[in-house]
């Protein structure tokens, strides 16, 4: 079995911040964040603080050849998933086990045109992360990756291999058998909620408040995630928007979604990967979409408002 001893992360947010520390951890400076420019120089000074601590991890410029590393991990948003494939290119090698923790659905076909498909993991991850002016917190005893190859009624070696460093480092995560499923339903999740808080500037606790308005709505958006998923074969059904209620009930009250963070925060958020992807699948494949058409239009209203087209 492939042991891991090198990793390459890109990404160190809100969700690449979940695993870098325990990755030096156990790693050293086999655990690598690629960055360049003003930014490399930005993190080798002043570190990034993750629960109040300061860390400082081994930062590798894109253009450099330290070799393949055994494992490559995406932590960024889809908005730089572009430029985050250039700057990996001399990182995965045909042997390089790919993990994508981005938001969505497409980013493993995207990284895969660029790479080797057949060495990325199906992958999300879930975890209540804040990132407030350049400082990332998560409460410790929540967060979970979800990874796998798409059906895990038998291990492969990677997704072993994987198993064995998460479990070293102890990193929280589970292998789904239907990790295609799983991913879906964090889709799901996103389109319908993650908007839903950005277009209303509300946090989770609206969809305990407001049970007729706000979950009409969020019900009604995440119906065209499981038509688009029942037609891609995808086994999401209406059971699991109803076993979503009293999660989606409980949730942090206070907690912001990404996407609320970003308008919050006058940053482009991800909606070409949640409505955005949401229309272009639909319309792919015969599926109505006119709450995400919705949805699409109010959230590109709300960039406009952070840009001040409107003043």
């Amino acid at each position: 079995m492939k042991e891991i001893k090198t990793v390459s992360l890109i990404g160190l947010g809100a969700i690449g911040a979940f695993v870098a520390p325990k990755l030096q951890e156990k790693l050293g400076d086999n655990f690598r964040v690629i960055a360049g420019g003003s930014r490399k120089k930005r993190l080798e000074k002043q570190g990034v603080i993750i629960n109040d601590i300061s860390y400082k991890f081994p930062i590798v410029e894109p253009e450099e050849k330290t070799g393949y590393a055994d494992f490559a991990i995406f932590a960024v948003k889809n908005t730089q998933l572009s430029q985050a494939i250039v700057d990996m290119k001399n990182q995965i090698g045909p042997d390089t086990i790919v993990m994508s923790l981005l938001n969505g659905v497409t980013s493993e076909i995207h990284i895969g045109q660029a790479f080797y498909p057949e060495n990325i993991l199906t992958s999300v991850i879930r975890v209540p992360s804040l990132n407030q002016n350049g400082k990332i917190s998560y409460p410790e005893s929540s967060g979970m990756i979800s990874f796998g190859e798409e059906k895990n009624d038998k291990l492969s070696p990677r997704v072993e291999a994987v198993k064995r460093l998460f479990d070293k480092a102890q990193i929280r995560y589970q292998i789904p058998n239907d990790m295609l499923k799983n991913m879906w339903l964090k889709y799901m999740s996103n389109v319908s909620e993650n908007q839903l808080c950005a277009i209303l500037g509300v946090p989770y606790k609206g969809f305990a408040v407001s049970l007729d308005h706000i979950e009409y709505m969020r019900e009604n958006a995440a119906r065209e995630v499981i038509a688009i998923a029942q037609k891609k074969g995808i086994n999401l059904s209406e059971q699991d928007l109803v076993d979503r209620i009293p999660i989606v009930r409980g949730l942090i009250p206070d907690g912001k979604p990404s996407t609320l963070q970003d308008i919050e925060a006058g940053r482009k958020t991800e909606v070409e990967t949640f409505a955005g992807d949401v229309i272009r699948m639909g319309q792919e494949i015969g599926v109505a979409t006119p709450y995400n058409e919705i949805f699409y239009h109010m959230i590109y209203a709300l960039e406009e408002k952070n840009e001040g087209k409107f003043s």
